[in-house]
């Protein structure tokens, strides 16, 4: 099987002065996906509260529900409660729905069950798909969808036998298949929900390995995954798009650094990798490295880390993974042309090159738009979170607030301590973290763009 991606545009953003005018009422894309993600949790909300979701004298208030199903589609895997501990195998199955439509996207999902039914699939429709997949070129978007379910699944059946081999042995044959599949899907789709202790795995090659690559290539991004795979199959008709570079490029810098600081910092650290034989050192420092990139598992005991380590996991949760993939964070690409930028002014030139190709000046102002919607969206919520929870560090909530607002869902085992006030406000940046706060802003503008061009000013000094 192959896949062609032709693209004849270099932003799909781009094709906006060429749509026709929308009808009154109709939704824009970043409205449809913000709505969709919305309804999406309220339904989450709602099967969690259904009889027999929860073990035998087990239950969750309705705060800890929304929080769990918006943890659960927006593939964040922050937990109020023991998953294993506290759903039954009913209440689990609807937590792996929600991650697996939430993690390769709602709307994504209602086009393939549209496109199956034969239903046409209009201009409109195409421009949504564009934005939730972050596809460059709508001409392509549904050979592109079709692609990612089959790469999906593939890659999450991959996944499962190769953790079969593990855990059927351990959990027998049927548990250990569903527990293999479980994982799969939540790894694959960066949410991070597990069914027990990942730390008996830190020095297990097939476990560690297995985990890592499906945290990995679900970081990457459907397109940069199909681009590749496309360059491999064709590689004359397919060339490796300047994106794929660059976010292959920025994603295997951040791994190798990551691990080298991680494995820098807790070398002999009693409470995490001190214990371990060297390749159990080196195998689980590469993990901390990649969990990060808004996956959420773990196989050392966070809390137990150096404060140096735990801000190297700060900084890879705020980066987090590719855009149109299953993780959040400001994106890799969103980095590499914000470092980019910097240098060349620095450098004093003035255009930024990347692979002998020119970054159009609106897409390092996107960049910096994304970074600073960001930047305030975290200090607002630390804010919230530090008058609502006085009881609780600076530290712990900061780290909090990134691994919701990044999607990521690892913890320094406070979630359980925050009020509902905090709660709120954590469902809160897990569902804008998810959707991207720029897509939230464009969505609920109601102004709309403007035909006014004003006088340009360049003395404004800046640094």
């Amino acid at each position: 099987m192959s896949w062609k991606i032709t693209l004849t545009r270099p932003n799909w953003l781009r094709a906006r002065s060429q749509q026709p005018k929308r009808r009154r009422g109709q939704l824009s894309p970043a409205q449809l996906i913000a709505l969709t993600y919305a309804g999406g949790i309220v339904l989450g909300t709602l099967l969690l509260s259904l009889p027999g979701v929860y073990q035998a004298g087990e239950h969750l208030s309705l705060v800890q529900r929304l929080f769990t199903a918006t943890s659960a589609i927006c593939v964040t895997g922050l937990v109020v409660a023991d998953t294993a501990g506290t759903f039954s195998i009913f209440g689990q199955v609807i937590l792996l729905l929600l991650i697996q439509v939430g993690g390769v996207g709602i709307i994504t999902f209602g086009t393939l069950f549209a496109f199956l039914r034969g239903r046409r699939i209009n201009f409109s429709e195409r421009m949504q798909l564009a934005q939730q997949v972050q596809a460059l070129d709508v001409g392509g978007v549904l050979t592109l969808i079709r692609a990612i379910f089959t790469y999906t699944l593939v890659a999450e059946l991959i996944g499962t036998l190769l953790l079969w081999t593990r855990f059927g042995p351990e959990q027998g044959t049927w548990p250990g298949l569903y527990s293999a599949f479980f994982h799969s899907v939540s790894a694959y789709n960066s949410a991070g929900f597990v069914l027990g202790d990942f730390s008996r795995y830190a020095a297990d090659p097939l476990i560690s390995l297995t985990v890592t690559a499906l945290i990995v290539l679900g970081g990457l991004g459907f397109l940069v995954q199909l681009n590749v795979l496309s360059n491999i199959h064709r590689p004359r008709q397919n060339r490796l798009l300047t994106y794929t570079k660059l976010t292959l490029t920025v994603t295997g810098l951040l791994l190798v650094l990551g691990t080298l600081l991680i494995a820098l910092t807790e070398w002999h650290n009693p409470k995490t990798l001190e214990p371990l034989p060297l390749s159990g050192k080196l195998l689980a420092s590469l993990f901390q490295s990649a969990t990060p990139r808004s996956a959420g598992f773990s196989t050392l005991h966070i809390a137990s880390m150096q404060p140096a380590s735990i801000l190297v996991i700060m900084i890879l949760m705020l980066i987090g993974a590719s855009p149109g993939s299953t993780g959040g964070g400001i994106k890799t690409t969103t980095l590499a042309v914000l470092v980019g930028s910097a240098w060349n002014m620095v450098r004093g030139r003035g255009e930024l090159v990347v692979f002998g190709r020119r970054i159009e000046p609106d897409i390092v102002v996107r960049a910096g738009t994304v970074t600073t919607l960001y930047a305030g969206l975290l200090l607002s919520a630390l804010f919230v979170l530090m008058a609502t929870n006085g009881h609780i560090s600076f530290e712990l909530l900061l780290f909090e607030a990134i691994s919701a607002a990044a999607t990521v869902g690892l913890s320094l085992d406070v979630t359980h301590q925050i009020n509902t006030a905090g709660l709120l406000l954590l469902t809160a940046l897990m569902y804008l973290g998810r959707i991207g706060p720029l897509t939230f802003a464009v969505a609920f503008n109601l102004r709309g763009n403007t035909a006014i061009k004003y006088p340009a000013e360049r003395d404004i000094p800046i640094g």
